[in-house]
């Protein structure tokens, strides 16, 4: 492993001063495209998904909370595994308090094709407590394009899909996979990728931010 030049303070003040430069362009380009995908178009879901979770079977719209956003975390958990992936789990580890997502109408759930009865010892063991869900007997992880059939096997792929809520109607609205995960995990990131933007106009940042504990909603 190589280390980074030593150099003096001046040097390095010099050095990081350019580079910043760079990161404001890639900043300012990371917020048009966030833009961008807001305006994306949505597809109807018809489809009636059944899931089984902590209460028992709920649909798509359940998912919701009675929020008006929605953001799933495909969990790679296939049936016959006996637990998750490893590299699910440490995205999952690094989500934060959900409260600055329900205090922006935005609920966050995981959804995974093993049957419920291995998903929570698995949850336990992980010590999560986000709402978990497994679509085990359902095409919702087919439709969604992380779970596939290649040369005679089935592939799992993590990924992430966003949704929207209009009365009883829900939309897909934007999905990523692989590298397109990367980063994600604070309710900034999460709020990036679904439409609408923060209630209000107001982004998660200055006086709207509360302690996870303050938030009226």
């Amino acid at each position: 492993m190589t280390l980074p030049r030593i150099v003096s303070r001046d040097e390095w003040r010099a050095a990081r001063e350019a580079l910043l430069v760079k990161e404001e362009v890639v900043t300012r380009a990371r917020d048009a495209l966030d833009a961008e995908r807001r305006e994306l178009p949505m597809v109807e879901v018809d489809a009636e998904y059944v899931f089984e979770g902590g209460d028992g079977k709920a649909t798509l719209l359940d998912l919701f909370e009675g929020r008006r956003r929605l953001l799933v975390h495909h969990f790679m958990f296939a049936p016959e595994w006996d637990e998750g992936c490893p590299g699910c789990s440490e995205f999952l580890d690094n989500v934060g308090h959900l409260a600055h997502l329900w205090a922006r109408d935005a609920s966050f759930a995981v959804v995974s094709r093993a049957p419920y009865t291995r998903i929570l010892p698995f949850k336990a063991r992980m010590g999560w407590t986000v709402p978990w869900y497994s679509s085990y007997g359902n095409d919702f992880n087919h439709d969604f394009l992380v779970t596939s059939a290649s040369a005679g096997e089935v592939v799992e792929r993590s990924g992430v899909s966003c949704f929207l809520r209009d009365r009883d109607q829900v939309f897909h609205t934007y999905s990523a996979y692989g590298r397109g995960l990367d980063g994600l995990g604070s309710a900034t990131s999460f709020l990036d990728l679904m439409p609408l933007g923060a209630p209000l106009g107001t982004p998660l940042g200055g006086e709207r931010v509360r302690h996870h504990d303050a938030y009226e909603y």
